[in-house]
């Protein structure tokens, strides 16, 4: 079993197939995806326990997917100092670029790495990067996948 664990988390349950990668993505690596909806506007009281108890539970990390003007990366990042990544979701009148937005345009003090617009796995793997840092075995499975992605199909 992984020494590590990630929490993958959503705005809705039709987000699955979109933040999905982020799990194979993890563990692929090795990494312990788990995977909950919880949504910023409609459950906040659920984020703000799950999110804040992160640390204390064993989690090296948060990736937040959403959709629309939904901000689930800002309220995350709001109860924990835990990385969170965000995963702005396409969908709706603007197919992803207000998601971008509410994601990208964060307060000084509260972070949030955003990748691409259904970009979760960027998310997964920028989360190995930073696993990484400190843990030469994962770091030399990054030069692996990075080699085998970069061969034509």
């Amino acid at each position: 079993m992984s020494e590590y664990k990630v929490a993958i988390i959503m705005g809705s349950p039709n987000d699955r197939p979109k933040m999905e990668p982020a799990a194979a993505t993890l563990e692929a690596f090795g990494i312990v995806a788990d995977v909950r909806v919880m949504s910023a506007h409609r459950t906040p009281q659920v984020v703000a326990e799950f999110v804040g108890g992160a640390r204390e539970a064993g989690y090296s990390a948060v990736i937040a997917g959403a959709g629309m003007a939904a901000h689930l990366a800002g309220a995350a990042a709001a109860h924990t100092t835990l990385p969170v990544v965000g995963v702005p979701l396409s969908g709706g009148a603007l197919n992803g670029v207000d998601a971008l937005y509410a994601t990208v345009q964060m307060p000084k003090g509260i972070p949030v790495a955003t990748v691409a617009v259904d970009g979760s796995v960027n998310a997964a793997l920028l989360v190995v990067q930073m696993l990484a840092i400190t843990d030469a075995g994962l770091e030399a499975e990054l030069v692996a996948d990075r080699a085998a992605r970069a061969r034509p199909a």
